[in-house]
Parts: C-alpha cells; structure tokens; sequence
C-alpha cells in the first residue's frame, strides 16, 4: 500500500515563501504522476499542480509563475516551492499519486498539511 505523508506547511506572511514536501513509501515512486491539491474551507479539493514520470509538470492558472512543482526519485520525494504567496493561497495542501501519468493524480492520498497565509 503507497503511504505518503507531506510536511513544509505553516505560517507564512503574504509575499513570503514555503516549501511542501511529500514522501512517498510503499510504491515504485518513479512510475507514478504526483500532484498537489488544496481544499478552501466548505469548498471541493482542487488541483494545484502536478508532474509527470517523466517530469512534465501542469500548474492550475492561479498558481502559474509562482509556484513550482518537482520531484526527486532517488528521495521518492515530490516539492512544491510556493512563491509570492497571498492570503487566498490559504488552505490545506494535499499530495496525491497515481501509478500511470496523468494530469490529475488521485489514487493516494496524504493526510493534508495546513498553509496559512497572513500578516
């Protein structure tokens, strides 16, 4: 069974920067498309971005030049660097996983790490 478990998040002041981080176990990690979702307070789980097998990354329009998604195999490891963030970034981040490549990875699921985004 593919475990993974994200940390990195907090509190971060508008403008400032974080970085997420989600370890996978259980799994063959470098076949899988990986991704980062987040969930608004009363509101559906959206897609903020995701990567390939091959690396090929998709970012939802929102987060587009300023946040950046990558992986590191050898640490079985997905990143998502978040830049110029703002109070509307706010929310609980989760990572997700899917053994074949796809742009909305869904299969597994981390428990969710919060991100809070204020003066």
């Amino acid at each position: 069974q593919v475990q993974l478990v994200e940390s990195g998040g907090g509190l971060v002041q508008p403008g400032g920067s974080l970085r997420l981080s989600c370890v996978a176990s259980g799994g063959t990690f470098e076949t899988y498309a990986m991704g980062w979702y987040r969930q608004f307070p009363d509101k559906e789980r959206e897609l903020v971005a995701s990567i390939s097998s091959s690396a090929y990354a998709y970012y939802t329009d929102s987060v587009k030049g300023r946040f950046t998604i990558s992986r590191d195999n050898d640490k079985n490891t997905v990143y998502l660097e978040m830049n110029n963030v703002n109070p509307g970034d706010t929310a609980i981040y989760y990572c997700a996983g899917t053994p074949k490549n796809t742009y909305q990875p869904r299969d597994y699921w981390g428990r969710g790490t919060q991100v809070t985004v204020s003066p």
